[in-house]
């Protein structure tokens, strides 16, 4: 895989599709999203440069990949994980029905940094 970083967004929001997504929480510097992704659907390859993601499982199960160590994450409803800043990660739904989750992010200026 070439991890090559592209240009930083500000809006990922046109990168990649989802079920639904809701921005429930906008704060300078801090921002609190839903997103239901389909078992088909997924949050592709990405870092943030000073925001860390808290991801927090509401339905579904969800599978997380994250390099800068190399992990793998499982969590289920009422679960969370915490991805630091410039630590690349994907999102992927491990189940068979949709995945809602609330995304965590901040504290600090937000961007996106997609990955070849």
């Amino acid at each position: 895989m070439d991890t090559r970083p592209l240009q930083p967004v500000k809006d990922a929001s046109h990168l990649y599709e989802v079920e639904h997504r809701a921005r429930h929480v906008v704060r300078n510097g801090f921002h609190i999203s839903e997103l239901q992704l389909s078992p088909a659907q997924k949050v592709p390859w990405h870092y943030h440069t000073n925001v860390s993601d808290t991801f927090y499982v509401l339905e579904g199960r969800m599978r997380l990949f994250l390099q800068d160590p190399k992990e793998e994450v499982r969590l289920g409803p009422g679960e969370s994980f915490v991805a630091k800043a410039k630590r690349p990660h994907l999102v992927t739904n491990a189940g068979t029905t949709s995945l809602t989750f609330l995304v965590l992010q901040g504290i600090g200026e937000y961007d996106y940094v997609p990955m070849v």
